[in-house]
């Protein structure tokens, strides 16, 4: 008699076949196929700016214009001035005091080219393109201000020790003083060129070539001629005196020890000149990231 079977033993079916992979699709094969660049990316720092700047300031006709004619005025009259002295007249100043009848006039040159720095992309509109390539416009502007202020110092310091090493050559004997004259080059060079940044800020603010060589001409010549009509009214003659002091070519004169009676050496104007100039920078910088272009 035969055994009886149990059920039949079940058998799993086979794994389904892998499905084919999907064709890439429009979006990624683009993306296979994105071209890149062989140039290395870098994260973007204020030494482009500085570059940037550069390339402008000494690629536009204007630097060219006003530095030459600024290096024409202080070394040409000054080394004129330099001719017409003896040693006799250095008993007691400086040899670089023939550089400051040049400074005088040549500070107009700072000021205008410290305006069109900034106010020249504007009028252009140039500016926009500067801050598409540039969004950070505080980097922007800080590379302007430290471009011009560099370029403003080494012109100035250098024609001011060119007419001082001249007028000491022609000069020297035993009646002139041995009178240390590197401090006023300095100071000289730095007093300027803080008129130039002051410049530079105002024409950031005003956005206008002529508005804001206008209004630093004003800053300038203004404080040098009202001391005249202030001084004749004994209720205004006390402003007239502190204006008189503080002017820009008074203060030039005192750096260079030209009025000697009166005492001082240009120091508190020179401080004077750092916190208004100061000011105007960090105005500039608020109403950059304030107004549109």
């Amino acid at each position: 008699m035969a055994a009886p079977q149990g059920p039949p033993a079940l058998v799993p079916p086979p794994p389904p076949a892998p499905a084919a992979p999907a064709p890439p699709s429009a979006w990624q094969q683009a993306m296979n196929n994105a071209y890149t660049s062989p140039i290395p990316v870098t994260k973007t720092h204020i030494g482009h700016a500085l570059t940037s700047e550069w390339t402008k300031i000494k690629s536009v006709r204007s630097t060219m214009w006003t530095l030459g004619i600024f290096l024409v005025l202080v070394i040409g009259i000054g080394l004129l001035v330099a001719a017409q002295t003896e040693p006799r007249d250095y008993v007691d100043v400086p040899f670089t005091i023939p550089a400051f009848f040049g400074l005088v006039l040549g500070q107009i040159c700072l000021i205008t080219l410290g305006v069109l720095v900034t106010s020249s992309e504007y009028g252009t509109g140039m500016i926009r393109t500067t801050f598409t390539a540039s969004p950070q416009r505080h980097r922007v502007l800080a590379a302007k201000f430290l471009i011009f202020f560099a370029i403003a110092f080494v012109f100035s310091a250098v024609s001011i020790f060119l007419v001082g090493s001249a007028t000491e050559s022609m000069n020297s004997g035993p009646e002139a003083a041995d009178i240390a004259w590197t401090g006023t080059v300095f100071k000289g060079a730095l007093y300027v060129s803080l008129l130039g940044v002051l410049a530079l800020a105002a024409g950031s603010m005003l956005r206008h070539s002529a508005g804001a060589i206008t209004a630093m001409l004003g800053v300038v010549l203004v404080p040098a001629i009202l001391p005249a009509f202030l001084m004749i009214s004994e209720s205004t003659k006390a402003l007239g005196e502190k204006m008189m002091d503080y002017n820009a070519p008074n203060s030039l004169a005192k750096i260079f020890a030209i009025d000697s009676e009166t005492g001082g050496n240009g120091t508190s104007q020179l401080w004077l000149l750092i916190v208004v100039t100061a000011v105007a920078v960090a105005g500039a910088f608020a109403l950059l990231e304030k107004r549109d272009v």
